[in-house]
């Protein structure tokens, strides 16, 4: 008999992570691979980060520090949501976590569980079901339309509420869309909200700092009167080009934080000293050095759309934030590879791609989205432009 708990053998593992790690093995092997699967910033963290995370090694802040993070961080975090998303917080409301991936699969745990449902607009980030799955709860998943930019509309909010639904999770930048909810949008599914107030929603913003069209708005600055069942999450990974340091944080309820602090304690404790004072760091300076790799971040989403959409069969809109391109491929389904290969689902496309153009992708089918297929462009302009001329090559192989 298996050792393994059915939970744990139940659990998927990221497609993100598999397509990652395939794509360093071919490149180990001697193979020309550019990745553009990894949602990863390839900036350096900012100097004046990594210089309050030196002085912190030097000065000895090697020891443990409280479960729900310093209270200078947790300062440094209430000073940021009151000054740029206009939300009052205070220290009880805020822990520090190893990520905002901690944040958010701890708050399903504190908020849901067995017979509960939580809904998940998709296309969603590939972790969301899995960590429902993970507290015994049910992945409830609306399917959003390409017509909409992949954004959930009140009625499809309404007609997945049931008695059971006890979290939406909201995503916004998105991944792996890039798709941005405005205040409009987010008022509107507001305005459902507030007709089931037991719902508690989950606002994953984590890209909030690369936006490209209009400034970052979250639901709770929108909807304040929705602030006692809202929980925000969002960290330094994306923004400050930081996912190596595992630092993020959840801001909300008490009630809600005290319940991520036991799971916590006992879990992993507190993240790193020297990351919280990196942290500290990120957000008690000018944000210039972000703003810079922002600029970078439009100019290749610029590029990569227009020329994504000059390839026949390829649809793709402009995404507002984020990182990703998350182009319509079905244009290929049931078509031929140059090797006889049956191209039916985005994942076939995806693998046919790795093998034939050395350009590693996620599939959509891996974000609850089968026409689907993400691209980041977090890499070099010279990396898009030769993965554009790649992946032209290719499809022109694929016959229908």
């Amino acid at each position: 008999m298996s050792p393994i708990s059915p939970r744990a053998a139940a659990l998927s593992a990221s497609e993100t992570l598999k397509i990652s790690a395939l794509a360093k093995e071919m490149q180990l092997a001697g193979k020309s691979v550019i990745s553009l699967s990894a949602g990863e910033p390839d900036f350096k963290t900012p100097d004046y980060i990594c210089e309050a995370a030196i002085k912190a090694i030097e000065d000895g802040f090697h020891g443990y520090t409280v479960n729900a993070g310093t209270i200078e961080l947790r300062k440094a975090i209430v000073e940021k949501l009151k000054r740029e998303n206009y939300l009052q917080y205070t220290l009880d409301q805020i822990i520090v976590s190893n990520g905002a991936k901690q944040s958010i699969g701890f708050a399903i745990l504190a908020l849901s569980g067995a017979g509960d449902e939580v809904i998940i607009p998709a296309p969603y980030w590939v972790s969301y079901p899995e960590m429902v799955r993970f507290a015994d709860a049910t992945p409830v998943i609306v399917s959003t339309r390409f017509e909409d930019h992949y954004k959930m509309t009140p009625q499809q909010l309404e007609s997945a509420i049931t008695p059971k639904t006890k979290v939406l999770i909201l995503c916004s930048p998105s991944n792996p869309t890039g798709s941005c909810y405005s205040r409009d949008e987010l008022a509107a599914l507001a305005d459902v909200l507030r007709k089931y107030p037991d719902i508690v929603v989950i606002s994953d913003e984590i890209y909030e700092y690369i936006v490209f069209d209009a400034p970052h708005v979250g639901i709770g600055e929108v909807a304040p009167d929705l602030y006692h069942r809202i929980v925000v999450v969002n960290g330094y990974s994306k923004g400050f080009a930081m996912t190596g340091w595992r630092l993020g944080y959840l801001a909300g309820p008490s009630d809600v934080v005290a319940a991520v602090a036991k799971i916590q304690s006992q879990e992993t404790s507190a993240p790193s000293s020297i990351s919280q004072k990196a942290g500290e760091a990120a957000y008690t300076h000018p944000l210039d050095q972000v703003f810079e790799m922002r600029k970078s971040f439009q100019e290749r989403r610029d590029y990569l759309v227009k020329a994504l959409n000059e390839i026949p069969g390829l649809k793709c809109f402009s995404p507002g934030g984020a990182f990703y391109a998350f182009p319509d491929v079905s244009a290929y389904f049931g078509g031929t590879g140059k090797n006889g290969e049956k191209i039916s689902t985005s994942t076939d496309l995806v693998m046919y791609l790795l093998e034939h153009a050395g350009v590693a992708m996620v599939p959509g089918d891996a974000f609850g989205e089968p026409n689907g297929m993400r691209l980041s462009y977090a890499t070099s302009m010279e990396n898009l432009k030769e993965s554009v001329r790649r992946i032209k090559e290719a499809l022109s192989g694929i016959q229908k």
